[in-house]
Order: structure tokens, then sequence, then C-alpha cells
């Protein structure tokens, strides 16, 4: 089935519902946080939940969500299935910012993760120790004073179409506020969401490095990839159907 999309532009926000079944793609408000912060937990790990890797889920999530539902929510947007939300893209146009909260909440992570680190099970305390060895040499190169977005989609509510739907309503909600890139840093490898999927749309891959943490843990091998988009050029694909 198609997917109508449309999109309303107002001072600070952008709505838009995607109509395939009962999908929507809506605005992230208050109410949605504790979903959000549950999917960040449900997909940690390569699209599945992060417990076999690290088992603090309040930790993790606090890590990769708490910056953009607390501080930059009017960015994020939320897939909702049947009144349950099952994705959502997490996005900032104000990098100096982030990258201001990003270092005093990483301090505070840093101290409650050690403090509870000897009640880790083995797999955590692992997941730390790549953290703090190898985690920093591992991150491709990114623009630091451009916008960014990242998002997570439960696996029975991945489609092509509405994932598109989702990043342009961001990308929609960027141009409003005069941005004229964005750039977003992905998981991927061969069988998922590769390089060539993203150049289809626009994007131009910067830099690509391989995640070690899981050469134990996935048969091949798992990369961080950054990607940036001009966001002045027209989008170059629509996607109908899945």
């Amino acid at each position: 089935m198609a997917i109508s999309f449309s999109a309303t532009c107002r001072t600070h926000s952008i709505s838009a519902v995607a109509t395939q079944s009962d999908t929507i793609i809506r605005n992230y408000e208050p109410r949605d946080r504790e979903a959000v912060r549950r999917l960040c937990c449900e997909t940690g790990f390569l699209g599945k939940p992060i417990d076999p890797v690290f088992e603090d889920r309040a930790l993790f999530a606090d890590y990769l969500t708490a910056y953009y539902t607390d501080v930059e929510p009017e960015a994020a947007f939320v897939l909702e299935q049947g009144g349950v939300v099952k994705g959502y893209l997490l996005g900032s146009r104000r990098p100096l910012r982030h990258q201001w909260y990003g270092f005093f909440q990483n301090l505070r992570l840093f101290g409650i993760g050690m403090f509870r680190y000897r009640r880790y099970n083995e797999a955590t305390r692992g997941f730390i120790r790549w953290i703090l060895k190898n985690s920093w040499r591992e991150v491709p190169a990114a623009p630091r004073r451009t916008a960014h977005f990242h998002f997570n989609v439960l696996p029975e509510a991945q489609k092509l179409a509405t994932t598109q739907a989702m990043t342009k309503m961001y990308f929609d909600f960027l141009r409003t506020h005069g941005e004229k890139e964005v750039f977003g840093q992905v998981v991927t490898f061969e069988s998922r969401r590769g390089a060539k999927l993203f150049e289809r749309f626009g994007f131009r891959v910067v830099e690509k490095r391989e995640i070690t943490k899981y050469r134990d843990k996935h048969p091949e091998p798992v990369y961080l990839m950054t990607v940036i988009k001009n966001l002045t050029q027209p989008d170059s694909r629509t996607v109908t159907g899945r």
C-alpha cells in the first residue's frame, strides 16, 4: 500500500500523518518519553534488546535519549502503530548545546557506572572496558557545528517508506529553521542498511569504522558510519509501498 504523507509547517514544529493501515508519524510529546527509552533498549544491540551486551537499561537510555527528550524535544518525532510507539527519530539542530550537555552528562553517567561496576555481570563490565579503551578510536569523523539525528524502529514496523517519511519530517523541520546540512551516525553491516542505501537518498558517506566490540557477537563486521545530507537540494527519491 502506498504511503501518502502530508506536512504542515508551523513556527516551531511540523506534524505529519503517514496513512498505511494504522501508522502515524507525529511530533514527540512528553508522554512518549518512557516508550522512547524502552524502544531504545529494545533495539540497542543491532536492532535487538541491549541486555546481552549491557544490563543497565536506565543508564543506556539516559546516554542515548535524555538530551533529545528533555532538552530539545521539538526536534524529535515518533512512529506510532495502533496507538503504540514503535519507532522514533531524535535530532538536534543545536550542536553546541548538545556537546555542552553531553560533557556533563558523560561525567555523571561515568560516575554512576563506576559505582555500580562491581554489581554488573561480565558482559556489562566488558562493554564498559571497551568504552574506556577503544570506543573513542572507533567513532568516525563528524562535523561539530551541524544538525544531526539518529533513529530506531522495531522490526515489525520497519518499512523503507515509513522511515523515509519520518526523516523527511525532520529534514523539513530543519529547513524551516534555515539549516543547510544534517548528518547521522548509523550502525551498518552488509545485510543491514549499507552505504548504498543512504547514497540512494542523497546522503554522502564521510567515514566508516568497524565497531570491534561486536566481533565475537555477530557473524559479519559491524561498522559505525557518518553520513551527511545537503538540505538545500530537493529530496532525491520518493518511496511508495514497502
